[in-house]
């Protein structure tokens, strides 16, 4: 019997009722079949390895989420499902500033200088960085996490794996509408719909919208106000037509514009009664509890905002010998992220950070491919040009820089402080002008101007009717050009009122000169110091060569192993807050073996891998607080871990089926020095050894009153290993209120009722029913010098129904 070297997924009608018989994943009127014949375990195809094969024929480590699945817990974005993805965590409290990490792989750094260790993809194309990679769910398909680096089939910038996103594409069949309403806990109200229309017999246009807000579940108990709203709409429209027998091509076009609060943070040091000082050092002992204690924050311009707009070409054409792909896509974002980083509202301690970013991309990829009854073959070229601008700006008022000065001894009066000191003079002397309460500001601006180019080819020789062996090369050149400036601080209503002072002889007669309040306190490393006002340009290039070796056997169309060894890496880049800085490519050597068996008669599907990776030149921002005020410092290190994969599903009954996902890693330290002197060679990275997620679902069959779903769903994550580096930044140890680094555990429950034809459906759900939250990652910006914490904590539970329409 021949290999199944594609084998792709045509499901039986039995099959399709399954696939489609959650409550919101609406089909036609197929779900009898469950009367006539046993369901199949449903076969899943993927694209992981560039072409259409079955999931259980790809030697990857590869997790798909499913419509289904994203449906079942409310899932909005990729935020909210990695707890459900065993190996990936995804930080989403701020959108516009994501973190991804996989297998204990991430990239721990916001600057345009710097790339992702995740690659994030959406049909196929480059999500890119930052601030455009976290958009809300549009019509999503289903999701691919390839686990493990995946230099050669996707390239740059997949050191731990990649995210790949596949939209649902325009039918030419028939005219579609469907629409969905939740209203949920805090004010919860999400919209969204589509509409399919075929405007010819080749051609179809896919329209979808949706509109979403909550009021948010913190609220300021001096004011009162809604801390942390959601506020974001979204649209995407495609259209795909049909040319001759063999040409088709697809546009589409993304919009996101997001405007809400930026993320929460909770003051967790006792404050005496005002005015009075946090004492230093702070007691980290003595910290509170955010979860127990009210929230009072009073910052400026609380923003978080993006506008994001992308659009995509694909063509796909045929010949006799294989097909030809060109993709294109042009992606354009504008982002704004201003966060209180003490969590009180007394001026005299206050400090913010704002990240601001715009961001335009090009992506041109040209790909061939073929087979023959011994090769399958993938082989083509890519060209990405980025042009990117960030501002990183700390911003406080001259009440709080005072308290900074006093704190450090730097104020040369009786009692410590600079502009308070004065401002009493000023008042005591009748003198109409004060030096507090004046907005400061200090900015780091950059600029990046990145091309790469890259040539990739991959070849699968079936070398036998059960052995296939697979080669693949990417070759890939980053070009980079960067530019650093450090402006002097800026408070325009501060210089005024100085200028006022100068001219009417104030300094003179209190014997200090008016540049002894002109001064930094927040960049204020050397080379920041040395280069104020001046702006550095430089440029570099890297390349690299990213190859990949597989060998799989299948003993039967049921049972597969296979053993590959795989580079992938992150391109060289700058530090964005170090001027004059730069690092090489961060390279990963993954070894991976594994299993992937299917038990037809008991309806079982069991994958399993072990893998070992060598990371190195690994670059990670760390704040460093050795210094009087903290700075943002770059560390290299190497790390290695093992680890395990398992993937679990059953399908117990025809109605009754369970899924399970683990992952298991040891992951420490090879050679690592922090800034600040720790030796952390041979320890822990902070990760814990065990993530799992597990779910069970149950379809009730009423007849002619339509499907009852129950969905019940469990995510585990670990205790987090704790080491010297790792309770320096504040990951786990330090506090017993805070019990950083806990094992995190989440629930979540559906009913969904499903009308006999699809066209209506209900639903009640529940998020987190346990009400579980956890210190997600604490703000020591101010610790030092102002004596300040903040702490940001994850959300509650949360509950709602939703009613659904399907024409």
């Amino acid at each position: 019997m021949p290999l199944r070297k594609h084998r792709l997924v045509t499901a039986t009608t039995a099959a399709l009722a399954a696939l489609c018989g959650g409550a919101f994943v609406l089909a036609a009127p197929v779900a009898y079949a469950q009367e006539t014949a046993p369901k199949e375990l449903e076969k899943i195809t993927v694209t992981a390895q560039s072409r259409e094969q079955e999931l259980q024929d790809v030697p990857i480590a590869l997790q798909v989420v499913t419509d289904e699945l994203i449906d079942d817990i409310a899932a909005q974005d990729m935020g909210d499902l990695d707890s459900f993805v065993p190996g990936l965590v995804v930080d989403s409290q701020q959108p516009t500033q994501p973190g991804f990490q996989l297998r204990g792989i991430s990239t721990d750094d916001f600057g345009i200088g710097t790339d992702p260790a995740v690659g994030v993809y959406v049909d196929g194309v480059y999500a890119g960085r930052g601030g455009g990679v976290l958009l809300p769910f549009t019509d999503v398909e289903r999701i691919e996490v390839l686990k493990g680096p995946q230099g050669t089939l996707f390239g740059r910038n997949t050191a731990a794996g990649a995210v790949s996103i596949i939209t649902r594409k325009p039918d030419f069949s028939a005219t579609e509408v469907k629409a969905r309403l939740r209203l949920g806990s805090d004010g919860k109200q999400y919209v969204d719909g589509m509409l399919n229309l075929p405007t010819g017999e080749h051609s179809a246009f896919r329209f979808n919208a949706l509109v979403n807000h909550a009021d948010g579940w913190i609220q300021d108990t001096v004011t009162g106000e809604d801390l942390g709203p959601e506020n974001n709409w979204a649209t995407r429209a495609a259209f795909k037509a049909r040319f001759g027998e063999r040409t088709s091509a697809l546009l589409s076009w993304d919009h996101e514009s997001l405007d809400q609060n930026g993320q929460v943070t909770t003051g967790i040091v006792a404050l005496p009664p005002a005015p009075g000082l946090p004492a230093l050092p702070v007691d980290e002992s003595a910290y509170l509890d955010p979860r127990k204690i009210p929230t009072a924050v009073d910052i400026e311009g609380n923003e978080e905002s993006r506008r994001f707009d992308g659009v995509t070409l694909i063509v796909d054409h045929g010949f006799d010998w294989g097909g030809f792909t060109s993709t294109t896509s042009w992606r354009d974002y504008d982002s704004v992220n201003r966060v209180e980083e003490d969590g009180t509202n007394r001026k005299y301690l206050y400090v913010d950070s704002t990240n601001t970013e715009s961001n335009r991309s090009f992506y041109q990829e040209f790909k061939f491919s073929g087979s023959t009854d011994k090769l399958d073959w993938i082989a083509g070229a890519s060209y990405f040009d980025e042009k990117a601008r960030q501002t990183s700006e700390v911003n406080a008022l001259t009440d709080s820089v005072d308290t900074i000065v006093r704190n450090l001894g730097l104020a040369p009066t009786p009692d410590g402080r600079l502009f308070g000191f004065f401002d009493d003079l000023l008042q005591a002397n009748g003198i109409p002008l004060t030096l507090l309460g004046h907005r400061w500001n200090e900015t780091f601006h950059n600029t990046l101007d990145t091309k790469a180019y890259a040539v990739f080819g991959d070849v699968i020789w079936h070398a036998t009717d059960k052995l296939n062996l697979t080669v693949g090369l990417r070759y890939t050149r980053d070009e980079k050009k960067f530019s650093w400036l450090n402006t002097p601080r800026t408070a325009p209503t501060l210089d005024a009122t100085l200028n006022q002072l100068q001219a009417f002889g104030f300094f003179d007669m209190v014997g200090l000169p008016r540049e002894a309040f002109v001064f930094d306190v927040a960049f204020i490393d050397p080379p920041a110091m040395l280069n104020k006002g001046v702006l550095n340009r430089t440029s570099n290039s890297w390349s690299d060569f990213s190859p990949r070796f597989v060998v799989d056997y299948h003993f039967s169309d049921d049972t597969m192993v296979f053993a590959s060894l795989a580079k992938g890496y992150k391109a060289g880049g700058f530090n964005s807050l170090q001027i004059g800085s730069s690092f090489e490519n961060e390279d990963v050597w993954n070894f991976e073996t594994g299993i992937k068996q299917v038990f037809p008669e008991q309806r079982v599907q069991l994958n399993a891998s072990a893998y070992y990776y060598v990371y190195d030149n690994r670059q990670a921002v760390r704040l460093d607080s050795s210094t009087d005020i903290p700075r943002f410092v770059v560390d290299t290190s190497d790390l290695e871990a093992y680890g395990l994969d398992l993937d679990l599903r059953w399908q117990a009954t025809d109605n009754f089926g369970l899924d399970f996902n683990a992952g298991f890693i040891d992951s420490t330290y090879k050679n690592y020095v922090t800034s600040d002197g720790i030796d952390a060679s041979g320890d822990p990275t902070g990760l814990p050894y065990w993530s799992m997620a597990g779910g069970a679902h149950y379809v009730w069959n009423l007849g002619e009153h339509g499907d009852l779903r129950f969905s019940l769903r469990h995510a585990y994550r670990g205790k987090v290993r704790c080491s010297e580096e790792s309770q320096a930044q504040n990951r786990c140890g330090v506090s017993p209120a805070l019990n950083l680094g806990e094992a995190q555990n989440r629930t979540d429950l559906r009913v969904g009722w499903t009308s006999p034809q699809g066209r209506w459906g209900l639903a009640a759900y529940g998020n987190n029913l346990f009400d579980h939250q956890y210190i997600n990652a604490l703000g020591t910006y101010g610790k030092n010098v102002l004596g300040t914490v903040g702490a940001r904590v994850s959300e509650p539970r949360s509950y709602g129904v939703e009613f659904s329409a399907r024409f």
